[in-house]
């Protein structure tokens, strides 16, 4: 039996996520704000903040708002600051399908570049109409005509690497004969 994680993406301008972090003081749960902007050598309140983290419902989100707004202060999503360094440096170039497959059902959520071309190109394989790329991407449909045109290149490209390659292989297929496999033991 295997059981599925479902990602929750924040949607634009979405904060209702805070509400449920485990790092929100309350009455309950008396968390120390200072937990989570440790010194670099405070190895104690590093390890709590990281522990908090992992129990909290809403890590990926915060992770998502630290990265995507560049916060680069504090420990967010269970990372410290050096931790997140590399994925700052990389966030543009960031594809998660389940973002591409969410904003193609309907939900308005933050994408990266790599995301939105997955999104263009996705939607040109599937015949999702110009208005509604615009739409989903919040682009004018002169702009989505034009993605369309670099997906169907992109696609084009992609058939004919796919159609040298196989005749490559082919041809080295013709080329082998008996002689080139030994003899049986």
């Amino acid at each position: 039996m295997s059981t599925t994680e479902s990602v929750r993406h924040r949607s634009l301008g979405d904060h209702t996520w805070q509400g449920q972090a485990a790092c929100r003081p309350s009455e309950y749960n008396p968390v120390n704000p200072d937990t989570f902007f440790p010194g670099p050598e405070e190895t104690r309140k590093i390890a709590a903040a990281k522990v908090l983290c992992a129990q909290c419902p809403v890590a990926r989100a915060c992770l998502d708002a630290a990265l995507e707004a560049g916060d680069t202060t504090g420990i967010r999503g269970g990372l410290t600051e050096e931790e997140r360094e590399s994925l700052h440096a990389r966030i543009a170039e960031r594809l998660d399908y389940s973002r591409v497959n969410a904003t193609l059902a309907g939900r308005d959520i933050h994408l990266t570049k790599a995301e939105r071309r997955a999104v263009a190109l996705a939607g040109y394989r599937h015949d999702v109409p110009v208005e509604r790329l615009a739409r989903l991407l919040k682009i004018t449909n002169e702009h989505a005509v034009k993605l369309y045109r670099e997906a169907r290149r992109a696609h084009q490209h992609r058939q004919i690497a796919e159609d040298t390659a196989r005749a490559a292989v082919s041809s080295a297929a013709d080329r082998l004969t008996g002689a080139d496999f030994g003899t049986a033991a």
